[in-house]
């Protein structure tokens, strides 16, 4: 199929393109950009007052999937995937059974090819069962096709055995991707430790749980030259060590989701008892809204300012979703039992372009960056590039729409957002994956 799109803002963060010009894609392949194309296309897009930028690529995906299938398939979060711009995505490995091995790395690529949506790539775990007590069979996920380990869902705590990990990723030339959670520390956390929480009567979890575990790999990484990607990072203290590491020339890069560099810990709504409860569709137990649970938690004011000014200052690499899909059922309980996870492919764009763009802190050029070609160099794929020649992983992205994010509209299985009913700017129109469209509005 021979697809024009014609009259975008073609932003290309490979070559530093930022121009309104037309792009033909052939065989899958981008094969020409200039103004003016003149060749017949089976299909022509109209793109002007949009954005043609790589196609996003997410480092943290949870896509359920085996084992946890109620609560999201690799189908409906590709399908999500798709419908937020993304032609790529790394699932982690925290299944059941958890990715320790190259048999579960098969399941999910084979059922991703036959999916036949996006990208995916699997992430092997750092431990057998992360359980934390042997190492996993890192070598033969590898042979398999895993680009990066994680315990995500929580940390190695024994140093010695991470670092063992981390010395066979340096070796094996992939990423090591960390969770960085004190566990001893949280003791029954389940929001930031502040005021807002004594308000809550809700036990806290302090910057210092992410921050000595931050502290601690970016040592492990240096000593062993393993390249090491910092997950989700929350905290003030995350942004400058890693400034500080980068200084010192430690292979270290790190993430910011949007509910981190959008939200505080003063946005957690408390449910009152007098609510209308539609019909006790809300749990007697419920205290507060869980929507806003997630780990790492939101933290204040002065958090969200430095994550931003890290964003903006290239210190912080990449924005990722950390989508965590979670039923109704799960979610429907108090702040203390509930889990922690936020479903966020569909809504990161809106929020990244509304929040840090239209904000102020980034270039629709820098947000190509944090969202496509800084995450596909990490990982090391020739993606996040749509330069002639390149695969034609395209997203099409309207930065003059503007609405409210409704969550029932959300092709994932997942409706935990806090985001539902918030006014954004922002929209993708298209997702282009292998010269294929994948999603049109």
């Amino acid at each position: 199929m021979t697809i024009l799109i014609q009259n975008g803002q073609v932003i290309n963060p490979a070559t530093g393109m930022n121009e309104v010009a037309d792009v033909l894609v052939e065989n899958g392949v981008v094969s020409k950009i200039e103004k003016g194309i003149k060749e017949k296309a089976d299909r022509k897009i109209n793109a002007k007052g949009c954005f043609v930028m790589p196609g996003f690529i997410d480092m943290h995906v949870h896509l359920r999937d085996p084992g946890f299938e109620e609560k999201e398939t690799i189908e409906t979060g590709c399908r999500a995937a798709a419908h937020g711009g993304y032609t790529t995505i790394l699932a982690m490995p925290n299944t059941k059974p958890v990715v320790d091995n190259p048999d579960v790395v098969n399941y999910v690529h084979n059922k991703a090819k036959t999916v036949g949506l996006v990208n995916v790539l699997q992430v092997g775990a750092v431990t057998k069962n992360q359980e934390g007590k042997e190492l996993a069979d890192i070598e033969g996920m590898v042979k398999a096709g895993i680009p990066a380990i994680s315990e995500d869902g929580k940390s190695v705590m024994n140093a010695q055995l991470y670092r063992e990990a981390m010395e066979k990723a340096a070796k094996l030339g992939i990423v090591v991707l960390a969770h960085c959670e004190d566990k001893n520390l949280v003791n029954g956390g389940v929001m930031n430790e502040d005021e807002h929480a004594r308000e809550l009567g809700l036990k806290g979890i302090t910057n210092s749980v992410e921050d000595i575990i931050v502290a601690r790999d970016i040592m492990l990484s240096h000593d062993t030259g393993a390249k090491l990607h910092l997950c989700h990072c929350s905290t003030e203290d995350s942004v400058m060590m890693v400034d500080l590491a980068k200084q010192k020339n430690v292979k270290v890069t790190a993430e910011v989701c949007p509910h981190h560099f959008t939200l505080t810990s003063d946005d957690i709504r408390k449910i009152a008892p007098e609510m209308d409860v539609e019909k006790n569709v809300i749990a007697a137990d419920a205290d507060a809204d869980t929507n806003f649970k997630m780990n790492p938690p939101l933290r204040t004011k002065k958090d969200v300012e430095a994550l931003r000014v890290g964003l903006r200052d290239n210190i912080m690499d990449v924005i990722s979703t950390d989508h965590a899909p979670h039923t109704f059922a799960d979610k429907n309980t108090s702040m203390k039992n509930a889990p922690f996870g936020i479903v966020g492919l569909e809504t990161a764009a809106c929020l990244t372009y509304t929040e840090l763009v239209l904000g102020g802190y980034l270039t629709p050029m820098q947000m190509a960056e944090k969202m496509s070609y800084n995450p596909a160099k990490i990982v090391g794929l020739d993606k996040g590039d749509i330069a002639p020649g390149k695969t034609a992983d395209i997203v099409i992205f309207d930065p003059n729409e503007t609405y409210k994010i409704d969550k029932n509209k959300f092709a994932s299985k997942g409706r935990n957002t806090p985001f539902d009913g918030r006014t954004v700017t922002g929209k993708v129109k298209m997702t282009i994956v292998g010269g294929h469209i994948v999603y049109e509005e």
